[in-house]
């Protein structure tokens, strides 16, 4: 992460199940970042467009918008965003298609929540 004289690092956590946000927000938060989390995505781009960010990690199956559209989303607006994208639905071409349009890591769930971790991690550092 950056140093502690800067700001905390921006991350956003999108996953339709509320769960999943309130426990990575806990995770992060006790890790130095600032967190926000959305179940919806597309509250989740509006509130980008509006708020500085830095690491998105989002699921990939979703209402309104999916992952995908959300790193397209994500990146245009900020082209500098490291986006992780996280999901049960995998399959190679979507791999593939999301590492085109400039995803920073694509994780599979289920994965260990030190996976994730350690992709924030690097994508901090990036």
């Amino acid at each position: 992460m950056k140093e502690s004289s800067e700001t905390p690092l921006r991350l956003i956590i999108i996953d339709d199940e509320p769960i999943v946000g309130k426990r990575l927000r806990q995770v992060f938060g006790k890790m130095g970042f600032s967190v926000e989390t959305f179940t919806n995505s597309l509250k989740a781009v509006q509130f980008m467009e509006k708020n500085p960010f830095d690491i998105v990690v989002t699921d990939f199956k979703m209402e309104e918008l999916d992952g995908m559209e959300v790193l397209r989303e994500a990146k245009r607006i900020n082209p500098n965003a490291r986006v992780i994208i996280i999901t049960g639905y995998a399959k190679p071409e979507t791999a593939k298609e999301a590492f085109k349009n400039g995803v920073f890591d694509f994780m599979v769930k289920p994965f260990r929540l030190e996976e994730l971790k350690e992709a924030v991690l690097r994508a901090a550092k990036a």
